[in-house]
Formats: structure tokens, sequence, C-alpha cells
């Protein structure tokens, strides 16, 4: 029902995507809700489907004192977090605070002293203090990628030395408390992460794409299944990768639970500085580090440190 309420028009196909279900359950649950009193009407015909009349939409949302209470530990976790939109979310909360009850306020502010997530600052007692501010281009990527993936970009890697890039955004992602952005780079054909801080000026491009998102999706699937470094995490791991990881790595969380995870690399065997960060790291990982792939350089290195371990 809030799906609906916060449309003015859906169509069958779209609540059976939604919530993936058969057509004959979208169609038999819209009934039940306009028995229930839902101010719906129906249009056949190319172009049609259910439309909400207008002024007749829910009733404002209330929450339940543990509702609150979880909405509100949500944003005290993820204080420190240079999250986009922060002034939206010093509103929200200062909302959120307004429409409890005075016990529930005073709850709040108690949950609000007493804890504690990482990378918090106790010394400050002012939930609404969030001075991180994410990159300011962050917003208008967002903006921009919701409407269209397609972009042009301005990229100064060295100050003084911009680059016009022409790409396709995948993921705008955080790592190690840096805001990144995953692209497809149309000029190089390459996958790419760029700091988001690096960026401005980001505009919908005027270009012809060369590629489809689906041709983009596939060669990205392609280049990671020919990767030369594919490890499988156990828990252990997977809480230390969560630490400490190299920009740009996505973990795939599997196994029952999500106890096992799996990333997969591109590694220059060429780059001895590269190759002694991820031997470094990989020991960091733990004992539970399965190798399902290694170049043969990075494997040398490893147990050159293992030996060296051993000695000391």
């Amino acid at each position: 029902m809030r799906y609906i309420n916060n449309r003015a028009h859906f169509t069958i196909a779209e609540i059976q995507r939604e919530f993936k279900i058969s057509r004959a359950t979208a169609i038999r649950d819209i009934n039940e809700i306009q028995e229930m009193g839902f101010p719906l009407t129906s249009e056949p015909g190319r172009g049609g489907g259910y439309f909400v009349m207008k002024n007749q939409y829910l009733p404002a949302a209330r929450f339940t004192p543990e509702e609150l209470k979880a909405i509100f530990i949500s944003f005290i976790a993820s204080k420190n977090s240079q999250l986009p939109y922060l002034q939206n979310r010093r509103s929200i909360t200062e909302k959120l605070i307004g429409i409890a009850s005075q016990t529930q306020q005073d709850e709040l502010i108690e949950l609000n002293n007493i804890l504690l997530f990482e990378n918090t600052n106790p010394a400050n007692p002012n939930l609404l203090e969030l001075d991180d501010a994410a990159p300011a281009e962050l917003n208008q990527l967002i903006s921009l990628a919701v409407r269209d993936k397609h972009l042009r970009v301005t990229y100064e890697l060295s100050l003084g030395w911009p680059q016009l890039l022409d790409v396709f955004l995948l993921h705008i992602f955080n790592s190690n408390a840096q805001w990144l952005v995953e692209v497809y780079d149309f000029d190089t054909d390459e996958f790419r992460y760029l700091p988001v801080a690096m960026l401005r000026d980001s505009v919908i491009s005027e270009q012809e794409m060369k590629w489809t998102e689906l041709e983009i999706l596939n060669m990205k699937l392609l280049r990671a299944r020919e990767s030369n470094l594919v490890v499988k995490l156990d828990t252990v791991g997977i809480q230390r990768f969560k630490r400490m990881h190299p920009p740009g790595i996505i973990l795939s969380l599997t196994g029952m639970f999500q106890s096992s995870g799996v990333f997969n690399v591109q590694l220059d065997v060429t780059d001895a500085e590269t190759l002694a960060y991820y031997a470094d790291w990989l020991l960091f990982l733990g004992k539970g580090v399965e190798y399902k792939r290694i170049p043969d350089e990075l494997r040398l290195l490893l147990e050159e440190r293992l030996v060296a371990l051993r000695f000391c």
C-alpha cells in the first residue's frame, strides 16, 4: 500500500517486478487493497494501468517506539561516515525527535549517550554535529546517475591538469573512508575506480554510447573471470577485509549466513610495490584464506614472507 501510495500511476507488470510475484497474485492483492477502501481507478489498454485518486492518499505514517529507535540508531551508526545529503539527514533526525513523545525523546537521547560505533567520537555529545561532509561532487553524481549513467566528468588527478572523461557509471561506494566511483571509461576501454574528491563539473553525456549497458556489464563479468587473483575468505577474513582492503575491491558474500566471501583482482605482476602490498595484506586476512587463483609472482612472495616469519 505504501508503494502504491507513493505513485500517481502504476501497472500490474511494475507490481510483479517490484515484489517478484505472479500476475494473478498481483491482481488479487490489488483487488484486496481496493476493497479496503484504497482510492484506485483502473484504465485498460496500452498506456493504462491503475491511478491513485488525487487528494485521497494514506494518512501520515506513524512509527512504533521500536521502529523509531531502529531508524534513530541507524543514524547514530552512520555518524562520521561522509554521507551524501547531510543537510537532509540532519533535518530528518530533528523531525524524528520532534514526532516522538517526551518519554521516547528521553530514550533516544540516552541511546545516543550509551551506544558507540566504530569511527564515532564519544567526546562529541551533539547528535546533529556532522563535520566530515562528503565530497562536494557526490550529491551531483548521485542526482545524475539516477537519471542517466552515461556521464561526462572532469577528473583532476593533479591540480591544474583536468581531464574530460566520457564514462558509464557502475557504482558509487565508500572504501576505507574514501568515496569512489566505478566507471567504464569509453576512451581507454577500461574499468576504473576514480576518487569522487577528484571529480567536478559532472553532466549527462551528449555523446553516443559505444556499448550498451548490458554489453558493458558482460565485459565486466568476463574480465572478472579472467582475473589472476581469486581469493575465498572465511568469517575471520571477511571481518578483516572490512577493516582494511585496497580501494576498489568488492567482496561477494557467499555461503549460509554470509559465512564466506570471494573477491577477484587483476594484478600487474610487473609492479613490485603492488605485489609486496598484496602479499602483506593477504597475510593480514588470516589463515582461512583460500586461493582459487594466484599469479606465480605473488605466490613466491608469500612463501618468502612465511619463511621469514618462521625464523623471526
